[in-house]
């Protein structure tokens, strides 16, 4: 758009230059005239396009939880080559597991709720699937690393008494 409003100014300018009479010239007036109509036009959509942009902003901002869950939840799922290095996961396979769960969430008239839905939903469905690929001694480690991780996002608990809690009374002596 900036460009063909561009292009419109640079044919007004180089007629100017070269007329010698521009009150008389019709194809000075017509490119003024056809400058000034893609210009209101131009001018129209650039603004729909910066309000269309802010409700975008708009609608992205009032996502973050959902987005703060799955970057918890993406972590945790890598932490899991720590656990054993055949617990490795692709960044496709979790994407398609979001944006499964995100359609098939329960809508919900209020964002909130629907935000609370996709979350419940996608920690849901993304355990069942890790799951199926765990040993079964590996399973409570990982439901146990999603809930100490969730709660820490929540505030629920602090890692200071998360980690004291993990110590054995010996070791917590020897570090208190």
């Amino acid at each position: 758009m900036r460009n063909e409003l561009k292009a419109l100014e640079d044919t007004i300018l180089e007629k100017l230059s070269t007329s010698e009479n521009p009150v008389d010239d019709i194809e000075l007036i017509n490119a003024l005239e056809a400058s000034k109509a893609k210009s209101t036009e131009i001018k129209v959509k650039m603004q729909a396009a910066e309000q269309t942009e802010k409700d975008i902003d708009a609608t992205r901002s009032e996502y973050v939880p959902v987005a703060v869950n799955t970057q918890i939840l993406f972590f945790c799922v890598s932490d899991l080559a720590n656990v054993d290095p055949m617990y490795q996961y692709s960044l496709e396979w979790f994407t398609n597991i979001f944006l499964s769960s995100v359609q098939s969430a329960p809508r919900a008239d209020v964002l909130d709720k629907r935000i609370k839905n996709i979350n419940e939903y996608f920690t849901f469905n993304l355990y069942c699937n890790v799951c199926r690929s765990l040993f079964e001694k590996h399973k409570l480690l990982f439901a146990f690393l999603l809930t100490v991780r969730i709660l820490m996002n929540q505030q629920r608990i602090q890692m200071f008494s998360y980690v004291l809690a993990c110590l054995c009374e010996k070791t917590y002596n020897r570090c208190c």
